[in-house]
């Protein structure tokens, strides 16, 4: 191990479609720039490169602006730790640590899938909608397995894409919102004809409004899940089966910097500036909208991170186009509150520490709920059971505590050490 300081003017949090089109914009002026991302290569989850991938144009048009800029650095496999005193940064990579100290910084950490508990989801074989897809590309093989998915937004759509083109076999694709939501949605795409022609490439026979997981049953993995289609209970044979409740904003830096929050996401202003001065925010964690959003929002964020707000506002009219399809696919997908029954008082929520919901409800928010018992202790340090603890109990949204991250005791010691040095 070995300790790895860097200085930059500019540090981009995030190498998805909005760290990559913040740091491309910012790049024009000429400043040293930083992008810190925890996967191995650039794109983010949405274009997550592996062996079994064939990346869209978007992302190999990107990646190949990056590979030509010589005043941005692209440090990958790297963890935000903990921010040790003002602007900087501790960050950790499989055999390196250090402090990364910044003169600006654009938040662009993306999204997650929010996964909600249910009786079976324990099981072998059962994973997050967004989870199977990164494994198919990782080189899964799923060909001539039965899959089911079910829980709500397009993300199930583009996961069942990904399994009929490895040569697995969608059995169920089961959405919890109703039809009528779905179809003004559908009747509004005009607007954007590209999703428009999107949706009919999307489309499966499998598909079903009103429907929703109840639990999952097997010896030792998945053999079965039972489904609520309106008013009815049915079972469906499966040999794997993928959950995903729409998408919850990547947040935590944000908090622990003290950045304001407007419901799940970052609040920014025009420009794409959180509420602390030299600080922005781009992409899903700003507001998940799609690729397209986080890729507009990404450029202004670099532009006027950089100094260039004539470029910036530019970009305003096609952001506002964007927000709109925002708000429509919020609104067709929003989660029902019968999804908060899923959970019986037996069921683990926290699977990392075995902690069942009875264990938790009683608590009035999240830190009370950590006195009770270990949840959100363990490897994922909440990031899974927290937002479906806050969605099944309604608890306050929580500051998180650093490390952000499981990290060595030698890279801890740095935030001790960092702290007490002035910048």
């Amino acid at each position: 191990m070995f300790d790895r300081d860097f200085s930059c003017e500019l540090l981009i949090v995030g190498a998805g479609p909005a760290g990559m089109a913040a740091a491309c914009a910012a790049a024009k002026s000429g400043i040293n720039i930083i992008i810190l991302d925890d996967n191995p290569f650039p794109g983010g989850q949405i274009w997550r490169d592996g062996p079994a991938v064939s990346l869209p144009e978007g992302a190999r048009h990107y990646r190949r602006q990056l590979d030509q800029l010589p005043n941005v650095s692209l440090l990958c496999g790297a963890k935000l730790i903990a921010p040790v005193g003002d602007k900087r940064w501790l960050y950790e990579q499989e055999t390196a640590s250090g402090i990364i100290r910044y003169e600006r910084l654009i938040l662009c950490s993306g999204a997650r899938e929010l996964l909600l508990p249910f009786p079976g989801w324990t099981l072998a074989g059962v994973s997050g909608a967004g989870a199977l897809q990164a494994f198919i590309k990782s080189g899964l093989p799923v060909k001539d397995q039965r899959i089911a998915l079910a829980g709500s937004g397009p993300l199930l759509l583009a996961a069942a894409q990904a399994v009929k083109k490895a040569g697995g076999k969608v059995v169920l694709l089961a959405e919890q919102a109703p039809a009528l939501r779905l179809g003004r949605l559908f009747l509004g795409l005009w607007r954007w004809p590209d999703k428009l022609r999107q949706s009919f490439s999307l489309t499966d026979p499998h598909y079903r409004f009103n429907s929703h997981v109840l639990a999952a049953e097997g010896e030792g993995k998945v053999e079965r899940v039972f489904v609520r289609q309106g008013r009815r209970r049915i079972s469906v044979a499966c040999d794997r089966l993928a959950c995903g409740f729409g998408l919850l904003a990547n947040i935590e830096p944000a908090l622990v910097l003290g950045c304001a929050i407007d419901g799940q996401a970052i609040r920014v202003d025009e420009w794409q500036q959180t509420s602390r001065a030299g600080i922005y925010a781009a992409g899903e964690c700003a507001g998940v909208g799609g690729s397209e959003l986080a890729l507009v929002t990404g450029k202004i964020a670099g532009y006027a991170a950089s100094g260039n707000r004539e470029e910036a506002a530019r970009l305003w009219r096609e952001r506002r186009h964007w927000r709109r399809f925002a708000r429509g696919m919020e609104r067709a997908f929003r989660l029902d509150d019968r999804l908060k029954q899923l959970s019986r008082p037996d069921t683990l929520v926290c699977r990392c520490e075995d902690v069942a919901l009875q264990q938790i409800s009683g608590a009035a928010d999240w830190r009370q709920a950590k006195i009770y018992s270990r949840c959100g202790m363990g490897a994922c340090q909440g990031k899974v059971c927290g937002g479906a603890a806050r969605f099944l109990l309604d608890w306050p949204l929580a500051t998180p505590r650093v490390p952000l991250a499981p990290a060595r005791l030698s890279t801890l010691v740095k935030m001790g050490e960092g702290a007490d040095k002035n910048p």
